[in-house]
Order: C-alpha cells, then structure tokens, then sequence
C-alpha cells in the first residue's frame, strides 16, 4: 500500500508540474490575453457599463433578483454560488503561500492574472450562455461540457473535461475544503475533527439536498455577508497601520520586477517565481480558465450572453482584485510575512496583531465560512457533470457520496488528496482553453454585435 502510495505521489507530482508549471500558467495567462485584445480591452473601455450592468444592478435591478422562473435561478444567485466556489480558502492560505513561494511581488502578478483573466471568464461565459439548453423538466443545462460538444461537435473532449471536474469537485471542492474547516477548529477551539465532520457534513446535506435552489438561497444569504465581514475586518488591519499601505504598496511593485541578487541570474529566478506563483495562485482562487463557475452562470435566467460574461468579469474583480487584495495588504503591513509563519498562520498572526486572540477567532471562522461556502458551490459543479457523464440516475447516490466524503475529508491526512485534487482541478484547464480558443470567433461577434444593437446605443454612452 505504501509503495502505492509512493508511486502515485510520484506520477501526480510529475503531472502538477506541468500542469502548473510555467508553461501551462503562461498560456493561461496568455489565453486572457487574447481576449483581452479581441474585446478590445472590454473590461477597461466599458468599465461604466460592467458596473453598472453588475455592481449596481445588484442595488437597482429587480431583473437581478427574480425568481420567478421555477427552472432557473436569479442573476444574484447565480453570482453568489459562482462566488461559492470561488471564495474559499486560497482567499486566505492560497495568498498566504504565495507571498511565501513568490514573494511580495507575487501580488503584482496575482492583479495581472486577474485583470486578463477577467476576460478569459468572460468568454467561458459568453459561451455558456449561447450553447446552454434546457433539459425535459426545463431546466437549464450549461458549461464547458455543453459548448465543448455543441460547439465544437467533439463529445470526447466534454466527456475529458467532465470527467477531471468530477475528481476535482471530491477534492479540491469538497475533502480538502472540509479538511480546512477541521483544522481552523481544531487549533483555535481545540474541537475534535470527527465533530467538526459530523456537523459538516449535516449542515451539507440539509443544503445540498434541496437541489441548485436551495444552494442558490444559502449562497445568496450567506456570500455576501462573509464577504463583507471579512472585509470590514481586514480594512480594520489596514487602517491600524495605514501608514505602512505606501511602503507596502512600493515593496509589491518593486519585488515584482526585483534583479536585485548577485549576478542577476538568482535574482531573475526569484522574479520568476513572483510571476509563476502570483499568476498560478490568482487563477486558482478566481477560476478564470478553467471552466467551472460557467456550469451555474447557465442556470441562471439571464437572457442577453453579453451580460453572463459581465457577471464573469465581476466574479474574478469580486474575488482576486477586492478579497484576495486585501487578505495580502493585511499580511504585509502586519509584518506577518516576515514572522517565519505559513499558510493560516500568516493571516491569523495578521489579525491577531490588531485583535488579539479574537483575530485567531476570526480567520478560524472565515475560513470555514468561505471552505463550506466551496463545498455547497462545488457540489452543484458536480452534480451537473455526473448527470452529463451517466445521466441523472446516479444523482441520489453522487449526492450521498459527497456529503459522507466531506465527514471524511475532515478526519484524514489529505496530503495526497491536497495534490491530486489540485493535479484535477488544472487539468480541467486544457479542454476548456482549446475550445475557448477555437469558439473565441463567436465571442467577438456577439460582443461586437451587442453594441450595433439598436437599443444599444445608451450602453455604448454608458460605458465611456
């Protein structure tokens, strides 16, 4: 069993590597890129309209929030379990180990990964919109399966792609998520493993159960809220010492591009792993790329595919330049980066600065608010591929299956597990990005063709 155990350690740190080595994050990182320049820099030229259309709306819209429709979900809803599953826990460890691999500059590129990226969630989405279909009760069936088979007619590659979503919404969406919440509680409230995954997994299944719309309801109650506090206590930490925000600012922009070791050649390494951890650790927190948070956006009851992609945009804003942002600004005008702390011990030594042992309370608490958010969120994801893979009579048996396995993931050792899922959850990257790519025509021309809409011209005013 051990030697099994080896051989598969082997073969997955192999694969990890390349697929987040630097090569496959840079043609992430390219891919956001290419729609970047093919919108023609939509989410800097119609930055009026995208708040307008997704920030405000959420306050003046009454489209936003209907449900009216008893086959689909709410623009909002939609938006908070897309968040769901994005808010988790690279908000908090996910920087924390980026500042550790990369450095202070990794934040830099942490902000250009999602500024492109942005882009590269906006056309998942696009085309999540355009292929999505509603099924024999009505309701809405959509995401990188659906527009890899019916738009590019290549069945194989969505069966590839449902298949690694599948693995990866037992690991990284459900095991190791539970696996955080265990031991957040287990160190700040000394609360045995067995009793966190046992309440876990009851309060998993009291919402799983309910289907897409009693996910929806939780998320749009409970995701923003989280989201506010947490922020609110962060901002807290950086008004404590704002006078440091100047001088943390300068070290990200600086460390970025630093070549300050001897003979350049070590310092051009270690800005090298500025870019590959700041870039890999913003993709794994946002999303962007990989195709997931698409399968809910096609749930919900927005019409226009233009408007879909907009919520896109908004999600990756909403989680990388706004939570992760201020996670990293805590960490670095704490001094917390420098203590020799990893991981939550970073963010935690960052609260508990300001806070004292209610800081260490806090961060145990948002981290389990924002993993068990990810495990409602990741559900849906694979409810929705193992439907696509064998049809909806295994559904019962996924459902029950999921949430014993989030009990299970809180009283393991998950070392394994942590790299196999993080292994599944990038391999979901390569058939999303190829048919991206091959469908980005369509992307153009519906983009293009929202804004030579008659009824378009107050849009176009709008985004000046």
């Amino acid at each position: 069993m051990e030697g099994l155990v080896r051989t598969l350690t082997s073969l997955n740190s192999l694969l990890n590597g390349i697929v987040w080595g630097p090569a496959m994050v840079g043609f992430m990182l390219l891919v956001g890129i290419y729609f970047t320049a093919g919108t023609g820099f939509f989410q800097v030229r119609h930055f009026g309209l995208l708040l307008r259309e997704t920030l405000a709306a959420i306050f003046l819209d009454r489209e936003v929030h209907d449900k009216q429709d008893p086959h689909s979900i709410s623009q909002f809803q939609a938006l908070s379990t897309a968040l769901a599953g994005t808010l988790g826990t690279g908000n908090i460890v996910g920087v924390a180990t980026a500042i550790t691999a990369g450095g202070v500059g990794s934040i830099f590129w942490m902000w250009v990964s999602a500024f492109f990226g942005m882009m590269t969630k906006y056309a998942e989405n696009v085309l999540g919109n355009r292929y999505r279909y509603r099924d024999e009760q009505g309701a809405w069936v959509g995401g990188p399966m659906v527009y890899i088979e019916r738009g590019l007619g290549c069945r194989w590659l969505a069966v590839l792609f449902a298949l690694f979503c599948m693995f990866a919404a037992f690991g990284i969406g459900n095991m190791t998520q539970s696996n955080a919440i265990a031991g957040a509680f287990e160190s700040s409230l000394q609360i045995a493993p067995l009793s966190t995954g046992i309440v876990v997994a009851l309060l998993c299944g009291l919402v799983v159960l309910g289907g897409i719309k009693r996910i929806a309801s939780v998320a749009e109650r409970c995701v923003p809220l989280m989201a506010v506090v947490y922020t609110l206590g962060a901002a807290v930490i950086l008004w404590f010492h704002r006078d440091r925000l100047p001088d943390a600012f300068s070290a990200i922009f600086q460390e970025a591009f630093s070549l300050r070791a001897a003979g350049g050649g070590a310092g051009g390494y270690a800005m090298m792993r500025a870019v590959r951890y700041g870039v890999a650790r913003g993709i794994f927190s946002n999303e962007a790329g990989l195709g997931s948070s698409v399968i809910v956006n096609s749930a919900s009851n927005v019409k226009d595919p233009v408007r879909q992609g907009m919520w896109g945009i908004f999600e990756v804003f909403a989680d990388t330049i706004v939570m992760c942002t201020i996670t990293a600004l805590a960490i670095i005008v704490s001094g917390a980066h420098l203590s020799g702390a990893e991981g939550a011990g970073m963010s935690i030594e960052a609260f508990e600065g300001v806070f004292g042992h209610a800081g260490g309370l806090f961060v145990a608490a948002a981290i389990a608010f924002f993993a068990f958010s990810s495990i409602l969120g990741w559900s849906y994801y694979g409810e929705r591929v193992v439907e696509y893979l064998f049809g909806k009579r295994p559904l019962g048996i996924y459902k029950l299956l999921f949430i014993g396995m989030t009990a299970v993931g809180c009283i393991g050792h998950l070392e394994l597990v942590w790299s196999l899922s993080d292994t599944f959850n990038g391999l979901m990257a390569i058939p999303n990005l190829i048919a991206i790519l091959l469908l980005s025509g369509q992307v153009f021309t519906i983009t293009r063709d929202y804004f030579q809409r008659p009824n378009r011209k107050k849009a176009k005013e709008l985004s000046k």
